[in-house]
């Protein structure tokens, strides 16, 4: 019993107390008193059995809507109903999120790619019987280049199949143990589905979490063999039935090794390692560096921790630092690095306390203001930034507008600001529109201002924009990771963040840098594709950087080094090529150029061919990619009329033409 997304909070009540052992007093006391902190629902908006419940992100919203049926309008705010609560658990979270992943392991798989709510590309499962997979997604046949992936799997149903003689067997010999592998089919699947009661979209593909209810109908499958021979030996003699059933079944395991083996199997991908020296070699000696997700904190950690590589940078993922136990790991030695320097004293930040500091803006503070003063307050007398009310302590900012300042002499002779750049040195400012700040941002914020640019600090480029807490305007590029400086930059949009130090980041990129992905017999995973991309774009900005500084030798170096790390044999061409197209085009390596462009017009070509072979509702499912692919197209002729390549403009503007007229036609413009 639960409330639904949307439903009215009419009151909060207390929490559970939290403790914590005061080892000076001797005993534990409350350090957390949970005010406030239990929603109380209107109980017209609650439901037996709630499945759509979860409204900390509006995605999650617009994915419920969407599962359930349920309209966008105004009117669409309204409390669903209990069918759209049911609808949404029979599409996504039993069919979605456990069926499809059943038919994954004994049907067929369509790619590694994790797909969503009306994708017909990524994520489905396929049987390999073409009628039958067309009726679902679309085309099957004439696929572009890179649709090309070894997880696509067609086991044709025959594990399915010979499942389900295996169970009706079971059955029928022995209900009782069929029961027990029944339980242990469903309680770790279907049990587990509704235990989870999982939103959408999730971060990863989840199969992992029902293998054990696959291993359960893998029973059944082996018990399959049994039938067949029990049906066969009423026939033929046993000799006959034990080798005619073993060799009619053991059709089922080899196809699934043939089909699953090459995306299983692991040999040789060292991608993590590579990506992690990446991150680290971004950065200067003993530098601090801010991480926020998994996948980009720990492989960081296994290089350090295993292979001893970078111990001198201090990697801080930012989602664990809302943990006051984290924050004690940052302010101790750890390897070769020195602790973090903060100014909170433990007592200041642990659990309870400055869980959240929230902005209430003071009307009489009109400029920007320095965060050093802020926390030089908190340690002179931390009851002027604090109120209290029903008994509780609130932390608070008294401005939105933060300010953080830099001694020109200091930063230039340790090395953060280079001598000719002396002049550019400004104070970084920037603005919070949030109603406060979580613990992790605090310490963050303490730390720029209590290190006093004695550390390079660097974040991440795959931490992402709320990481950044507004000081993007003042990055720098190195590699994987983003500098901060205090020069301010007018290039702080999309996948072109930060300045470009053309010394430094041709040192990093050129001489310092991996991929694991040089092999393409080597099987790279979705994780891989997206770090291939991230690859070809700084690779790409330098290049291009270089071609304007007139150095185009080293910007043909660069982009040699870019297709040597991610070669168009194990990630086919896409949009982030272009750069290195252009570079190479602009630096006077007109054959590599165009053969690039040509890789791309192919590629372009061979998916507008196939996108626009959905109809009807299929092909509004498939929209995005047809102007994502008529956006190529356009891109390609761009890109060969800035650099005079006549013949190639015009296949690329005439490729887009023909499908754009179609385009027009079939949407009714």
């Amino acid at each position: 019993y639960g409330q639904y997304y949307n439903a009215e909070v009419i009151e909060r009540k207390d929490g559970n107390p939290v403790y914590r052992r005061d080892n000076k007093a001797g005993e534990y006391v409350i350090i957390d008193h949970k005010k406030g902190t239990v929603p109380v629902y209107n109980p017209r908006h609650m439901t037996i059995f709630p499945r759509m419940w979860n409204n900390s992100e509006q995605r999650y919203i617009n994915d419920y809507k969407n599962w359930a049926g349920i309209s966008n309008d105004p009117d669409s705010e309204k409390i669903p109903t209990f069918g759209e609560n049911l609808q949404y658990f029979f599409r996504y979270q039993l069919g979605h999120m456990y069926w499809r992943y059943f038919m994954w392991n004994f049907t067929g798989r369509q790619n590694d790619l994790q797909g969503g709510y009306g994708n017909l590309i990524n994520g489905n499962w396929i049987s390999g019987i073409t009628f039958l997979d067309e009726a679902r997604l679309g085309p099957q046949t004439g696929l572009p280049d890179n649709f090309k992936n070894d997880a696509r799997n067609k086991f044709y149903f025959l594990p399915m199949i010979l499942g389900i003689i295996g169970l009706v067997f079971h059955f029928r010999r022995s209900s009782r143990d069929g029961w027990v592998v029944a339980l242990l089919f469903l309680m770790t699947g279907m049990a587990i589905t509704i235990y989870l009661n999982q939103h959408s979209p999730q971060p990863r593909e989840r199969d992992y979490a029902y293998a054990a209810s696959f291993f359960a109908f893998a029973i059944w499958i082996g018990l399959g063999v049994l039938a067949l021979y029990e049906q066969l030996r009423k026939f033929v003699d046993l000799k006959t039935s034990a080798i005619a059933s073993t060799a009619v079944c053991m059709i089922v395991p080899l196809i699934m090794v043939a089909q699953g083996w090459d995306d299983h199997n692991r040999a040789g991908r060292y991608t993590a390692l590579d990506m992690a020296k990446n991150y680290l070699n971004s950065c200067a000696p003993n530098a601090v560096l801010f991480t926020n997700g998994d996948n980009d904190t720990f492989p960081l950690w296994y290089a350090q921790e295993v292979e001893g590589i970078r111990t001198d940078v201090r990697v801080c993922n930012l989602s664990l630092l809302n943990g006051d136990w984290y924050v004690d790991q940052m302010v101790r030695k750890a390897y070769d690095s020195d602790p973090m320097p903060i100014s909170l004293s433990q007592d200041q930040y642990r659990q309870g306390t400055r869980d959240v500091v929230y902005i209430i803006e003071n009307d009489n503070i009109k400029d920007f203001v320095d965060v050093k003063a802020l926390f030089d307050i908190i340690q002179q007398d931390e009851s002027r930034l604090q109120f209290t009310r029903d008994g509780m302590t609130i932390d608070y900012f008294p401005t939105k507008k933060f300010l953080l300042t830099a001694d020109s002499a200091t930063v230039v002779n340790n090395g953060t600001v280079p001598p000719e750049l002396a002049s550019y040195i400004t104070p970084i400012t920037w603005t919070l529109n949030r109603w406060g700040l979580q613990r992790n941002n605090v310490i963050l914020m303490d730390f720029l201002a209590t290190n006093n640019w004695e550390r390079p600090v660097y974040f991440a480029t795959t931490t992402g924009n709320d990481a950044y807490i507004g000081l993007k305007n003042y990055f720098q590029v190195e590699g994987m990771a983003y500098r901060l400086l205090p020069i301010k930059t007018s290039n702080a949009r999309g996948q072109d963040l930060g300045r470009i130090n053309t010394g430094i980041l041709y040192d990093n990129l050129v001489n310092k840098f991996g991929s694991g992905m040089e092999d393409p017999d080597v099987y790279l995973s979705e994780d891989n594709l997206r770090m291939s991309m991230s690859l070809r774009n700084i690779y790409g900005r330098l290049a291009l950087e270089l071609v304007k500084e007139g150095k185009m030798d080293s910007a043909i170096i660069v982009c040699d080094k870019a297709m040597e790390l991610v070669p168009r044999e194990s990630i086919p061409y896409n949009y982030f090529t272009l750069g290195l197209a252009d570079a190479y085009l602009k630096a006077g390596a007109t054959d590599k150029g165009l053969e690039i462009l040509e890789g791309m017009y192919t590629v372009t070509e061979q998916n507008l061919g196939y996108y626009f072979r959905f109809e009807g509702k299929k092909a509004l499912m498939v929209d995005d990619m047809r102007k994502h692919y008529l956006s190529m197209a356009h891109e390609v002729k761009e890109a060969a009329r800035n650099n005079r390549q006549t013949e190639m403009e015009d296949k690329a503007e005439q490729l887009f033409n023909d499908y754009y007229d179609i385009y027009v036609r079939q949407m009714g413009y």
